[in-house]
């Protein structure tokens, strides 16, 4: 007989003690990744379904209501207000109460005020339904954005966190078709009905199928039943009432009683936020500026309407594909540089843009080039933001580089107005587009060789 032979232990204490984060990083993506990222991206689609549409509506509603079209001013620049406010408050809620609960209540926040506005009677009244609207928009996409980047191993985390983002892009595509036959059909409050009835129905999907951040449940004992039940959904039998989770702080993590804002703005990330903040500020303010008036610039060169209106979709289609792309990038080389040589790029191609004698044929390839860089890089930046701060203020510092950039994008609109009224012309435009991208590729790469490290290295490192 031989005691020493027993069952062993260490398999016990192994699966006892869990670090959370390299035990994402070790494990292939699978189900239940792709779970969240496809629940995400929804969710992102939604938000950019209902971000353009009252674009869409725009000429049914001044035919109906009899008011010209620059009239909806303000119920534009409510929608963009909300968008930055509500991402500004977002950031913060969620690094306490959690990202899913934040998310969920944001979606049916601006479903419900989209269904609301759908009855509106007048401009003002608009104007307060979808400045509402836009606060429950500027909620939700940070938050889906930080979710995806706690779920996804690090290898590939800038990839599944760009391709949330290209939902955006798919719903306000969608958009647009489902509005032309919905106006035309049943008038230009079917197309907001439909944008807050698909939220309020997403909701328990959301409650029922999309989990907590496993990152999040991990910063508190209080949280262990729920963080045991989403491990056991990944892998099952994988924790129990007794397993260990293991997560490491920073000195800044430790200090409860500070609030995120505080810690985003505290010395060890201040210079890393505000570059942040600077470059996502002139990204937005570039591509707000072309979104809002690039046909109306290919229109005034001399070009048709259609001519007009194919510049602007390779505009967008090329940002669809330049956000996969700078994703992959970012995951194998050093992101600041993927991203400032994409940025300063893209600038180069506005420059080109504004040289005298193009055709058509060349004008819509330096427009689908300039969607890849601009809409690409601005999407890379919001992984860049994720990657950058711990557990405990990662919502806040990616909300927070959100909301200030939608500001960028209201100054966008606002400068391209601007600039037509002080008839620029098609070249003058494109050429000073030039600076705000040297502004943000500078940004992002000041804040590469501050930090000297890969992308995440906060997140796999020290920052869990």
């Amino acid at each position: 007989m031989e005691p020493s032979i027993k069952a062993p232990r260490p398999d016990t204490s192994a699966a006892r003690a869990i670090d959370v984060q390299q035990w994402f990083d070790e494990r292939p993506v699978g189900r239940f990744q792709i779970l969240v990222l496809l629940m995400c991206m929804f969710i992102v689609t939604l938000d950019g379904l209902d971000t353009v549409m009252v674009g869409f509506i725009a000429p049914a509603l001044s035919s109906a209501w009899a008011i010209p079209r620059d009239a909806l001013g303000p119920v534009m620049s409510g929608g963009l207000l909300g968008l930055a406010f509500g991402a500004l408050c977002a950031g913060p809620l969620a690094d306490r109460l959690g990202r899913k609960t934040v998310m969920t209540c944001a979606v049916l926040f601006f479903g419900v005020w989209s269904l609301g506005s759908a009855f509106a009677t007048g401009i003002g009244e608009l104007t307060v339904l979808r400045f509402l609207t836009g606060l429950g928009l500027g909620a939700s996409m940070p938050n889906a954005a930080t979710l995806m980047a706690e779920y996804a191993p690090q290898r590939c985390r800038a990839l599944m966190v760009t391709t949330v983002f290209c939902g955006f892009t798919l719903g306000a595509a969608g958009g647009g078709f489902v509005s032309a036959w919905l106006i035309a059909s049943h008038g230009w409050r079917s197309v907001l009905i439909l944008g807050g009835v698909l939220p309020i129905l997403y909701v328990p999907l959301m409650i029922r199928f999309l989990p907590e951040s496993a990152r999040f449940l991990a910063l508190k004992d209080t949280r262990r039943a729920r963080l045991v039940t989403v491990m056991n959904r990944i892998e099952r039998g994988i924790a129990d009432r007794t397993t260990r989770f293991a997560v490491h702080s920073t000195a800044h993590e430790t200090r409860r009683e500070r609030s995120p804002v505080r810690l985003i703005l505290s010395r060890d990330y201040a210079f890393g936020t505000v570059m942040l903040w600077v470059c996502y500020f002139a990204g937005l303010l570039t591509v707000y500026l072309l979104g809002s008036w690039l046909p109306t610039l290919i229109r005034g060169a001399g070009f048709t309407l259609a001519e007009a209106a194919l510049v602007g979709a390779l505009f967008q289609a090329g940002g669809t594909i330049g956000s996969l792309a700078i994703g992959w990038l970012m995951d194998r080389f050093n992101p600041h540089r993927a991203l400032g040589a994409t940025v300063f790029a893209g600038g180069v191609l506005a420059w080109a843009m504004g040289l005298p004698g193009h055709g058509i044929a060349m004008i819509a390839v330096l427009a689908f080039f300039m969607g890849y860089c601009m809409n690409g890089s601005n999407t890379g930046f919001c992984a860049l933001a994720a990657g950058s701060y711990p557990t405990r203020m990662r919502a806040t510092g990616t909300s927070w580089m959100l909301g200030i950039g939608r500001f960028g994008g209201i100054a966008g609109a606002m400068l391209g107005a601007g600039m037509l009224h002080a008839n620029w012309g098609f070249s003058e435009v494109f050429t000073s587009l030039a600076l705000p991208a040297a502004v943000g590729a500078a940004a992002v790469l000041l804040k590469g060789a501050r930090h000297r490290g890969p992308l995440l290295r906060v997140s796999a490192g020290v920052g869990h």
